[in-house]
């Protein structure tokens, strides 16, 4: 009888994607274990790989759709299309901060426009249930961007928000991806948790706080509601709380709503252990990243999780929290440059397999 792995990690970001990742750890374990049954799933959180993750996990493919980046320059951007007339939606496609030099970093000036026309792309396409994977945004302009984009694609000319959202919008449901909890405004919100990795200066902060403010207090009197407040309304610079306050947008943990789609739950039953990853664990993993729910549901049905990632810090942490073993695959002094090269890091994972294997 073979031994089954289930092989479930998260992207090692700006190095390799979840598939790369498990393609490597099936490799090192179908080399050291000559029984093993390695299950792969292709899983993100909402981030870097989640239109791919989930659109492979519901049996739909890839349309490129031609749209602007956070600068607005022009670029391809993919979002999947699944059967039933869903439409998976990665918002980094479209205005990720990877799309930028760090020299060109800029939440002043920076838009979601882009993750908008992905939307029109896929209304006009016929989907009307929407998955948007909010991680990885360059942008902290309260989906002000957005919301434009759609109102030039579906309203009249001429034409309002207002105008766009009577349309085949009034038959759409979106569900975000994501697991950031933080509000819009204020000390734990989108402006002053997230804006200055994505360069704002300090001088930036009480800009983006105001035109934020603004714009709540304006779509609060027009709506006759605020979800400024709710949990996620900060994801993305503001994107949730745009998607939530004029989409009527639903917020689901996106590594649960992967493992859902997937049959994770299923898939556990005979695996003799899960090994789950990230480029960098730590405490911050514990704050509902995906290898934290994917390890819970595996406990859940008694299947102990190996962590490993390319650096760990706080690892009697991870260890308490319930992984049973803890890995960092990068070497002791290797410089992080190197590291990060892809065949590198494979070589890596290769090895930390083998480590993992061998410890009791």
């Amino acid at each position: 009888m073979k031994r089954k792995f289930i092989i479930a990690i998260d992207s090692f970001k700006g190095c390799l994607t979840s598939a790369e990742a498990g393609r490597a750890v099936a490799e090192a374990l179908n080399d050291a274990v000559t029984d093993a049954e390695a299950v792969c799933v292709e899983v993100s959180d909402g981030g870097e790989g989640m239109a791919a993750a989930f659109t492979k996990a519901l049996g739909g493919k890839m349309v490129k759709a031609y749209v602007h980046d956070l600068m607005m320059r022009r670029r391809w951007a993919e979002y999947g299309v699944a059967p039933g007339g869903t439409a998976v939606i990665e918002a980094a496609q479209a205005c990720g901060l990877t799309l930028v030099g760090e020299d060109e970093r800029n939440p002043v000036r920076a838009t979601s426009y882009g993750v908008g026309e992905l939307v029109v792309a896929a209304v006009k396409h016929g989907c009307r249930n929407f998955i948007v994977g909010l991680g990885g945004s360059g942008t902290s302009d309260a989906g002000i961007g957005m919301l434009r984009a759609i109102t030039d694609g579906l309203a009249p000319r001429g034409g309002t928000i207002d105008d766009a959202l009577k349309g085949p919008l009034s038959q759409c449901r979106f569900t975000l991806a994501c697991d950031v909890m933080n509000p819009l405004l204020g000390d734990d919100g989108a402006v002053m948790v997230f804006a200055r990795q994505k360069g704002a200066t300090p001088e930036m902060l009480p800009l983006l706080e105001q035109r934020a403010a603004r714009f709540a207090r304006a779509s609060a009197s027009h709506f006759g509601f605020d979800r400024s407040c709710l949990s996620g309304a900060g994801a993305a610079g503001g994107l949730g709380y745009a998607f939530m306050q004029y989409l009527g947008a639903e917020m689901r943990s996106g590594a649960d709503l992967l493992l859902d789609v997937c049959g994770f739950d299923t898939m556990l039953c005979g695996a003799e252990c899960v090994i789950t990853g990230e480029g960098h664990a730590d405490r911050q993993t514990l704050m509902g990243k995906l290898p934290q729910r994917v390890m819970l549901r595996a406990r859940r049905k008694g299947v102990p999780v190996w962590l490993m990632a390319g650096c760990v810090a706080d690892g009697e942490k991870l260890l308490e929290a319930g992984f049973s073993k803890v890995v960092s695959v990068t070497p002791d002094g290797m410089d992080l440059a190197e590291a990060m090269k892809k065949d590198v890091a494979v070589e890596n994972i290769f090895l930390g397999v083998k480590g993992l294997l061998k410890r009791n």
